[in-house]
Parts: structure tokens; C-alpha cells; sequence
């Protein structure tokens, strides 16, 4: 049993980290295009108009909203299920195992929003951002962990993981707390039957699953009608999948691995394409030094690296929880900074916090300097951290 968990664990850290490479490409492209004859291909591409009407309903938008809205609804989708899954029977099952990622990931959170308001308190046009720096990139970082090789420890890894997927819950709340324009009551009311089928099916013992993909469906077209972040669907229609059948097979991991590949090879590497392009013409020092871009950068730089690792370190100096076998204070402190990956999570939530494009723009500058600056710093402590004695591991307390 702990034999196949392990490989499991390998597997997904191995898709993880090939994601994070395409995702890397995917950006990447996305700046050659923008700063190249390319650029105004790359526009009208983004603005295609594509609509779906049945009847009197129809759904109209640009490209680059149904990507935001459509594909990142399968992301989240994905996210539900391993939110489910680790809450019920893996990493985050037990007080003991949750609390020190809980404790990092709260931390992680706090701090770059701090750090963010502190550069634009003053400024109202700014301080919706607050949000943009607390979120983490699980693919890049995981990808920037895997180039350390046995530089890395596996119960690194594995606190890496448990503090993202904290880390995407919090996120989850954020958006569906403080990124809500103007609601509307019927469609709501619609998407609460809709929510009620799904755990009614749950309830029933429907193992098949394309009853909840119709049913949530439904009520992605009725939360994104109601005003409430559509994505957000996913994820309730995620927590209504049954982890366990009594026939023994489990719908959720099997609509998790099946989602798994297409979510980190198409899904996020589109979104990346879509949002990672920023326009390099006339770029200035002043430019990253403005609040919005300052904020955004020192908070994932800054505040990642003193949210994770200091309330880990008060946490355990109080005696509350323990460090992972294996790790040192210094690989700790590389982690935190590879926390402060934000890329994929921060421009989704900068797409959600501002409509100007000039503070798209410079939201994009803040997340990739300070994601750029992040992975570099984590890699490099990481990489030349001395590992701990192997003789005192094992010695017994």
C-alpha cells in the first residue's frame, strides 16, 4: 500500500513537473508574441468572438473569457477533487498532518496581502490587487524542485503539496468572497438547485459520472450568469464526486487521473499563453517600481518567504507541530521561497481584481518579476543547502 502511494506521489510529481516546463514555453510564447510582428495575430486572436445560444440562452463572449471562464472551470474542477480527496484520506486527513502545511499556507497568504496593501493602501484604484501576491503555482514549483534532484527530499515535496492545495482552498474563498460583481437572485436560486441535484445524486449513490458533468454543467451556465465567479462551479460540482463506491471503485480518483494530463498540458498552458503576454515596448526601471507592480512582486518575494517560513518557524519554536524528517531550516526556507512562484493562480486572480488594461499589464509585469525572482532564489538556496546527518534521522528521540 505505502509502495503504491509512493508511486502515485512520483507520478503525479513527475506529470507536475513536466507541466511546469510546457507552462514555462506557453508563457514564454505568449512574450515573443506580444514583442514581435506576431502581435497583432496574437490580439485578434484573443478577441475572436464565440458564442453558444439554445433557444432564448445565449453565451457570448471573446476568446480569452471563455478561457478564463470555461477552461479554468475544468481547473478548479480538478482542484475540488484533490481538495476532497486529501481532506478525507490523505494529507490533510488528520490534525497532525494538516497543521503544519495549514500553518505555512496561512502565513503564505497573510503576508504578501500585507505586503501588497502596504505599497497601496493609499491608492483605490490598487487595492483590489490585495489578493494577487497569496497564491502559488504548485506546477512551477514542483518543476523548479524536480531540477534539484536529490538536492530536494521527498517530504519536501510533499509539504510543497499539502501547502498549495491549502494554499487553492483559500483561494477558492477569496474569489468567491471579495470577486463577486453584482449578483443575480434567480440565477443564484437556479445554481443552489443545482448544487442540491448534485449532493441529492451523491446522497443516492450515483457512481456515474455523467450525471454530475450534466448537472454541473447547468451550473456553470447559472453561476456564471448570477454574477459570481463561474469557475467557482467547478469546484462545488468537485465535492459533490463520491470518493468511494460500494462496488470498491472510486469516481473521483478516476475522473482525477483522466482530468489530470489534459488540465496541465492544455488547459494551463492555454491560460498561460492567453494571460502571460506582456508588451516589453518602452519598459523602464520606474515601470516595475510602480505600487501596483512593486506590491505585487515584493508581496510574492517578501511576503511568501516571511509568511511560510515564519509562522512554520513560531509554530514550532511554540511546540505546535514538527519539522518533516529530513529537512533542514535552510531547504525550509527554499521552499518558502519557491512559494513565492504565484504565475498561473496570481494572473487569474489580476484578471478578476482589475479591468483597465494598463493595470492588467502591470499586474502582469509584478506576478512574473516577482514568480522569476522567487523560483531563482528558492533554486539557488536549495540547491547548495547542506542535507541533514543521515545518523541523526534516524536516531531516536
Amino acid at each position: 500500500m505505502v509502495k503504491k502511494m509512493g508511486n502515485a506521489l512520483q507520478e503525479f510529481i513527475a506529470q507536475e513537473t513536466s507541466a511546469g516546463i510546457i507552462l514555462f514555453c506557453a508563457a514564454v510564447a505568449a512574450m515573443i508574441a506580444v514583442n514581435s510582428a506576431l502581435n497583432p495575430f496574437y490580439l485578434a486572436f484573443l478577441d475572436i468572438p464565440v458564442a453558444v445560444q439554445f433557444g432564448g440562452l445565449e453565451i457570448a463572449k471573446p476568446l480569452s473569457l471563455w478561457i478564463n471562464d470555461g477552461l479554468m472551470a475544468i481547473f478548479f474542477f480538478l482542484v475540488g477533487l484533490e481538495v476532497k480527496r486529501e481532506l478525507l484520506e490523505g494529507q490533510l486527513s488528520s490534525v497532525e498532518q494538516a497543521s503544519l502545511p495549514l500553518i505555512a499556507a496561512v502565513g503564505g497568504m497573510a503576508l504578501p496581502a500585507a505586503v501588497f496593501a502596504y505599497f497601496n493602501w493609499n491608492i483605490a484604484e490598487n487595492i483590489s490587487g490585495w489578493a494577487i501576491p497569496a497564491a502559488t503555482d504548485i506546477a512551477f514549483a514542483l518543476g523548479v524542485l524536480a531540477l534539484l534532484g536529490k538536492h530536494a527530499p521527498v517530504s519536501l515535496k510533499i509539504l510543497l503539496l499539502a501547502i498549495a492545495i491549502i494554499d487553492d482552498i483559500g483561494a477558492i474563498v477569496i474569489i468567491a468572497l471579495f470577486y463577486t460583481a453584482e449578483v443575480s437572485s434567480v440565477s443564484l436560486m437556479l445554481a443552489g438547485v443545482g448544487t442540491i441535484l448534485l449532493f441529492v445524486m451523491n446522497r443516492m449513490g450515483v457512481i456515474r459520472t455523467a450525471p454530475y458533468i450534466l448537472v454541473g454543467t447547468f451550473l456553470w451556465i447559472c453561476v456564471l450568469k448570477s454574477g459570481v465567479h463561474a469557475t467557482l462551479a467547478g469546484v462545488i460540482a468537485a465535492l459533490a464526486i463520491p470518493l468511494n463506491a460500494k462496488d470498491g471503485s472510486s469516481p473521483l480518483k478516476h475522473l482525477e487521473h483522466f482530468l489530470h494530463p489534459w488540465t496541465a498540458f492544455l488547459v494551463l498552458p492555454i491560460f498561460a499563453f492567453a494571460n502571460a503576454g506582456v508588451s516589453l515596448a518602452g519598459l523602464q526601471i520606474s515601470d516595475l517600481l510602480a505600487p501596483l507592480a512593486l506590491g505585487i512582486a515584493a508581496g510574492l518575494v517578501v511576503g511568501k518567504q516571511l509568511g511560510v517560513f515564519g509562522f512554520i518557524f513560531l509554530a514550532t519554536k511554540a511546540g505546535l507541530v514538527k519539522l518533516p524528517a529530513g529537512v533542514t531550516w535552510l531547504q525550509l526556507y527554499g521552499l518558502a521561497c519557491l512559494t513565492g512562484i504565484g504565475f498561473t493562480m496570481s494572473l487569474f486572480i489580476g484578471n478578476l481584481a482589475f479591468v483597465d488594461p494598463d493595470q492588467i499589464e502591470t499586474v502582469k509585469l509584478g506576478v512574473i518579476s516577482g514568480s522569476l525572482i522567487s523560483g531563482l532564489l528558492g533554486y539557488g538556496l536549495l540547491r547548495f543547502a547542506p542535507s541533514p546527518d543521515p545518523a541523526a534521522i534516524a536516531k531516536p528521540a
